[in-house]
């Protein structure tokens, strides 16, 4: 048993990310705003959070959970801010959004850098100490099955995507703004007919959406690595394809989430897998497993896989 409690906690580590920003990506593309630039918002969220908490440790400010609260707060407002700059090209001046999103794609691993060189002497790594993971969760560690899988050698991340997930189902579904932002990606016409504002409610997906992504880069990087180098190897996209596969709605992008994330565990951990590792394949086999299986899902789901006006239609407001 100990083997699926360690490939269960894996696969956790890789999964809430992409549900983060998966669940960004969906608040975006249902207003009717496609939103390709996860991956530069994820980088730029995760730079200025590592940042934060370099200059905290360093410091000696703060430490513990307080100080990871308060950088994913700082990743996702860094995540809206830089998320506006899509939404005001896509919306306002009518861009195409996939040159916008590229474009912040391209912008943010080259800002980042040129921001940790200038201030740390020309050393584009930043450091820092990883004191967030928690050994165990009193009481609740003692829960047969669930404590074993949840509650020990688990991050607060973990807690923080499933009640993401959780507000996120409900704004969207159960309240009047989310059957608003929903009603202007599916049709904004009619949306603008009943007084809705198409503008204010598709601002309020990107801002949505970057506030979400700026998160995840910080959820993706905290338990893989003690350094940020502008990069999250290709997450961003793999969100996008979690997104599609989990047709936009917030459950199924909770299981399609997961699925990537258990092809993300086989393919780093497969050592520790016995089954896998008598095969004696090549390391670059498993890694390939996730990206593969994400092409051959799309290629068989993509005909049924169809977003409300996932293609972004401009919106103008002398149409009817």
């Amino acid at each position: 048993m100990s083997i699926v409690y360690f490939l269960f906690a894996q696969t956790l580590l890789f999964a809430i990310p992409l549900l983060v920003v998966a669940l960004g990506g969906m608040f975006s593309e249902r207003s009717g705003v496609i939103n390709i630039a996860l991956e530069g918002i994820m980088i730029l969220g995760a730079f200025f959070g590592v940042f934060f908490i370099n200059f905290m440790q360093t410091n000696q400010i703060m430490s513990g959970q307080a100080l990871l609260i308060l950088a994913l707060l700082v990743s996702g407002i860094v995540g809206a801010l830089f998320s506006l700059l899509h939404a005001f090209a896509s919306i306002h001046l009518k861009a195409d959004q996939t040159i916008s999103g590229t474009a912040l794609n391209l912008f943010a691993p080259a800002f980042g850098l040129f921001i940790a060189k200038t201030i740390q002497d020309g050393v584009q790594s930043v450091m820092f100490e990883n004191q967030f993971r928690i050994v165990e969760v009193p009481i609740l560690s003692q829960i047969p099955i669930l404590g074993d899988l949840f509650f020990k050698n688990c991050y607060l991340t973990t807690f923080v995507g499933i009640f993401v997930l959780i507000i996120s189902y409900v704004f969207l579904m159960k309240t009047k703004t989310g059957l608003r932002l929903r009603s202007c990606g599916e049709n904004p016409q009619a949306s603008d007919a009943a007084g809705i504002s198409v503008y204010k409610m598709r601002y309020l997906g990107v801002i949505l959406s970057g506030f979400l992504a700026g998160m995840g880069g910080l959820i993706y990087i905290l338990p893989i690595s003690t350094e940020f180098n502008c990069n999250v190897a290709g997450y961003g996209f793999l969100a996008l394809a979690v997104l599609i596969f989990g047709n936009w709605k917030p459950w199924r992008i909770a299981g399609a989430a997961f699925f990537f994330g258990a092809t993300k565990t086989i393919a780093y951990t497969y050592t520790s897998i016995p089954f896998l590792a008598t095969l004696s394949l090549p390391a670059t086999a498993y890694k390939l497993i996730p990206y593969l299986a994400t092409l051959i899902l799309l290629a068989f789901t993509s005909k049924n896989s169809a977003a409300p006006r996932a293609e972004g239609e401009p919106f103008d407001k002398g149409k009817r």
